[in-house]
């Protein structure tokens, strides 16, 4: 075999292109003197003939595509040696051989079959040009001879191959585009990655390629993205052949004509406009950037969308390495591409985040397209005297604080002024609803601030304020109306330690020092956040030197996000966002200490908060346990939100819990620096003290009710109109006269706040348990000699948990029972609970048992109307009422009794219990619950009511106002109840 380094000078070296069939390869040139893509040229190799390729409307020679695969993965990329050895000038096509490495690569397409070699006839025909041939034809025969004896190849010979190897080729594929349905394709494959080969580049963004296995030819838009258009002009059957480099001095070789258009390129060709139009700047540059990597390649294509024209929509990705690389970002970040919005919706937010942030990149960098680019104006401007001092109240973030202004009045809600740190930024908190977790570092930059900020006194300037989006914070030039802004400054602490005044070691201008230690130049020295890179047209902290400073400070030392080590990782189980069972598992873990330490995250009003619990790493929803602030929107509520984010917002607490309610809350006391700040809330007159069954549990709560007593000896507040006299308790049932109390545990619920309970302690109920375990349970019944009728009581199987109980006989097929299979459908009368069951799971009863009148009470919330399951919030109220009621236990006071159900005849028929439900350790009765969550109304008040049934409405009236107020439930938008109030006709006066 002839090695590739030959010393002639017609050698020449470059990269293979692309593979056009199973005997040519265009080759592109190394280097080139001119601007641009670099020359390129079209070899076929001398004296072979590889199968040919489907052309229009036509179809493969048999193992065409396997010879031209053979040749395309040889070659493709690679560099090699060709030489040109004769021209065919008749059809403008250059024979040549090529060389991989020091491997003839028609010897190793012969050896393996995939083509002929061409046959040479001993003496041409007088007046017949002479046959021109390679230079290695007696190795090629020879080669070629061997492959036959072998049966490689095109020389098969297994039966059938060659008809096997002909693709099945769709209409796309041969010509026909129309015939391709976009819409189901996608439908079929959108979202996961198919194989593809490209076969063509049209310009940067689109490739027409083979999808694979089924070889449909189509034309894809890279998603998201747009490169410059390559222009367009009339294409001929032959193009133009680009310059060569030769191998000694790498001179030009003059253009010579192409080989014919493949059947892709005919495709390709028959869709372009016959006008001519220039290509836009950087276009060539682009598309030969998409060229070298993913022409005659394996990609995957991952159809993301068809736009209105039927064009498909995709990302592309290219091996590169053991990798795989976006064809779409790689264009971008290199300025060959342009973001565009309509395509990249179609995408999913990361990569669409990614390409968004490699344009600006390339923007900045001013790469290839965006030479000429100017950037926006600034939306930043500066803020002039606007200094003040105060209280850190909260730490919102690493770079951002609340300060309340001490030249504001104390308890205005224009007090409270939020400062971001001027040009740094912290990492962000995450938002726990939208399931965004804090980022690395950022709870120990927000906890670094609040050990060193909370309740002390600062100096503030105020430096700059942006236009931001609240979409995703970034800023905006000419943002929408929904934009807002947000004010910069810098932060001075008025007395730092000597820990804090070593961290800010950059020696300080004459206005810091007098203003103190600042406070963003701590964070980024301690590599808590970064400082930001701001255009030289954005405005700055006037200190952006001394942060830059202290950032490079940071580096050096390796502190925090700078490290190398993993960022320190704690996690946080957020009860304030679980189910109350899961707040209620959590209890005994806080009942192991007496007092336990915590920190105030949040003041959600004057009697709540969201606490931290590091010891048990939780966050908890945690309330005054027997106090109670105003509700929103009443007066002094803002009040006490204030004096609490002044007193205890995220400062260090103890916490005594007791129990927790039913949502989850947890009830107790709460102290800070010893002060029991339940205690300094009443005492200001901004909040009540509510005794209830269990308050003597509450530490200092005889203080307590002292403190009330001096708040309404003095008109406090929310005693100002206070005049002595009985007061209501919250929800709980108000008669005067004894009503019947039941200790009950609610069994079954129903819709429209209905529910059977059992009493606690009825001897009915051990004696009937007794009765059926001393029951023996043959086998099923014969058929026919067991026929229960509608109302019959007798036993059934409970299928969920195989029990045997008493039921009632509610539905049964018509005539006598013809299979153990026939439903009946069966009211267990001792549960509330109905179901169907087959005969097979039936037994008849002895009457002695049966004749037992059954345990289970129907009972409705008194005082209410709550939804039906087909009403709107039905299902909800029904869920709630299951959750808080079902298998507990509840003091039941009977407020009436309705008789007109009759009988019992199955599940929600028979006499109503309308009760007042209370669970022991809750301030307050299910029904002011379901009122308060606006899943029930309160029926109306009615001329003849009995003084109880009034003073009982009145009280829970309240319940109701604070569901409407709040906009919960039935009252999300305004007044639910449709219905015309019942007008109460006048008294008259007797005479």
């Amino acid at each position: 075999m002839a090695s590739s380094t030959a010393g002639s000078t017609g050698w020449l070296k470059g990269r293979v292109k692309a593979v056009t069939s199973g005997d040519c390869l265009v080759i592109m040139a190394l280097t080139s003197s001119k601007p641009g893509p670099p020359p390129e040229k079209t070899i076929t190799l001398s004296s072979l003939m590889a199968p040919k390729l489907a052309r229009r409307g036509g179809i493969d020679e048999p193992f065409a595509w396997e010879s031209r695969e053979y040749l395309r993965k040889l070659c493709i990329g690679k560099e090699v040696t060709f030489k040109v050895d004769y021209t065919v000038s008749s059809i403008g096509r250059d024979f040549g051989s090529v060389f991989l490495g020091d491997k003839n690569v028609a010897m190793l397409v012969v050896s393996q079959g995939w083509a002929k070699v061409r046959e040479q006839p001993n003496q041409p025909k007088q007046g017949q040009q002479k046959i021109e041939a390679s230079p290695f034809i007696a190795e090629l025969l020879q080669l070629e001879e061997q492959a036959k004896t072998q049966g490689l190849g095109r020389w098969s010979k297994i039966p059938g191959a060659a008809e096997e190897s002909i693709r099945n080729l769709p209409p796309s594929a041969i010509g026909d585009p129309s015939k391709l349905d976009a819409m189901s394709l996608l439908n079929a494959n959108k979202g996961k990655p198919m194989e593809a080969i490209v076969e063509q580049v049209r310009d940067g963004s689109t490739v027409r390629v083979y999808l694979l296995p089924e070889f449909q030819f189509v034309q894809v838009f890279v998603a998201g993205i747009q490169a410059p258009s390559v222009g367009r002009r009339p294409i001929p059957e032959t193009v133009p052949e680009a310059e060569m480099t030769s191998d000694k001095t790498n001179e030009d070789v003059s253009a010579e004509p192409r080989a014919p258009l493949t059947s892709a390129q005919r495709i390709a060709a028959s869709t372009v406009s016959t006008t001519e139009t220039v290509a836009d700047p950087f276009a060539l540059e682009a598309k030969y950037f998409t060229e070298i990597r993913v022409l005659n390649r394996d990609v995957r294509i991952v159809l993301e969308g068809v736009d209105k024209f039927s064009n498909l929509i995709g990302s592309v990705y290219y091996p590169d390495g053991d990798s795989a690389k976006d064809l779409a970002l790689e264009l971008v970040e290199h300025g060959y591409a342009k973001y565009v919005e309509w395509s990249a919706n179609m995408m999913e937010e990361e990569p669409k985040k990614r390409l968004k942030t490699a344009e600006l990149e390339a923007k900045k960098s001013k790469l290839k397209i965006w030479t000429n680019y100017v950037p926006p104006a600034t939306n930043s401007k500066p803020i002039h005297n606007q200094n003040f001092t105060g209280k850190v109240v909260e730490v919102v973030s690493g770079d951002c604080v609340i300060v309340a202004d001490d030249s504001i009045p104390y308890g205005s809600p224009l007090a409270e002024r939020r400062v971001n740190l001027s040009s740094i930024r912290c990492p962000k908190m995450g938002n726990p609803r939208k399931e965004e977790k804090p980022a690395a570092y950022a709870r120990e930059a927000k906890e670094f601030l609040r050990t060193r900020l909370i309740g002390r006194q600062v100096n503030v300037q105020m430096e700059y304020s942006r236009k931001v989006s609240p979409a995703d914070g970034a800023t905006v030039a000419n943002g929408p109306t929904d934009s807002r802004i947000m004010d910069f400054g810098s932060v001075f602490l008025a007395t730092p330690s000597k820990a804090e005044g070593d961290d800010a070691a950059t020696p300080a201008s004459s206005a810091s020092q007098q203003a103190g230690v600042n406070v963003a130049e701590l964070v980024v020295a301690r590599g808590f956040g970064s400082v930001i890179r701001h255009r030289d047209f954005e405005e700055r902290s006037s200190y952006y030197d001394a942060l830059l400073s202290a950032e490079a400070r940071a580096t050096a030392g390796k502190k925090g996000m700078h490290s190398s080590k993993e960022p320190p990782v704690m996690h946080i189980t957020d009860l304030t966002m679980a189910s109350a069972k899961k707040a209620r598992d959590f209890l005994p873990f806080l009942h192991r200490s007496r007092r336990i330490p915590a920190v105030v995250e949040y003041v959600l009003s004057g009697h709540r908060f969201k606490l931290l619990v590091p010891k048990e790493t939780c966050s908890i929803a945690f309330s005054f346990s027997g106090v109670r602030c105003p509700g929103r929107d009443e007066p002094y509520s803002n009040e006490a939100i204030a004096l609490m984010r002044r007193r205890i917002m995220q400062r260090d607490v103890e916490i005594e819990v007791e129990t927790v309610d039913r949502t989850g809350t947890f009830l107790g006391s709460l102290w800070e620096s010893r002060t029991n700040m339940a205690i300094a809330l009443v005492e200001a007159g901004l909040a009540k003290y509510t005794s209830f069954a269990g308050s003597d549990r509450i530490p200092d709560a005889h203080l307590l009710e002292q403190a009330e007593k001096n708040a309404k000896n003095k008109k406090l507040k929310i005693w100002e109109n206070y005049v002595e006299g009985e007061e209501v308790p919250n929800g709980k049932p108000t008669d005067t006269k004894q009503k019947e109390v039941l200790k009950v545990v609610v069994t079954e619920v129903l819709e429209g706040g209905k529910f059977y309970v059992q009493t606690i302690g009825d001897q009915k109920i051990s004696s009937i348990q007794q009765q059926l375990a001393s029951l023996n349970l043959q086998e099923a019944p014969l058929i026919g000699a067991f026929n229960p009728k509608k109302g019959d009581v007798v036993l059934a199987q409970f299928s969920a948990d195989n029990s045997w109980n008493r039921a009632m006989i509610v539905n049964a097929p018509r005539g006598p029972v013809e299979s153990a299979k026939d439903n009946f459908e069966v009211f267990y009368i001792d549960y509330g609970n109905q179901e169907f069951v087959p005969y097979s799971q039936l037994r008849p009863l002895d009457s002695s048992v049966s004749a037992t009148p059954g345990l289970a009470q129907l009972c409705s919330l008194a005082y209410l109307k709550v939804p039906t399951l087909t009403q709107d919030h039905g299902e909800e109220a029904a869920e709630f009422l299951s959750e808080y009621t079902l298998s507990k236990e509840f003091s039941a006071t009977i407020e009436e009794r309705d008789l007109t159900g009759g009988k019992v005849k199955g599940q929600g028929t028979g006499p109503v219990l309308l009760v007042t439900l209370v669970a022991a350790n809750e301030e307050i009765s299910i029904n002011a619950a379901m009122l308060q969550e606006g899943l029930a109304t309160l029926e109306k008040k009615k001329k003849f009511d009995t003084k109880d049934r009034k003073a009982a409405l009145d009280n829970l009236e309240k319940f109701q106002e604070e569901a409407q107020t709040n906009r919960r439930g039935k009252w999300q938008y305004g007044h639910c109840d449709s219905e015309e109030e019942e007008i109460v006709p006048p008294v008259k006066k007797g005479t």
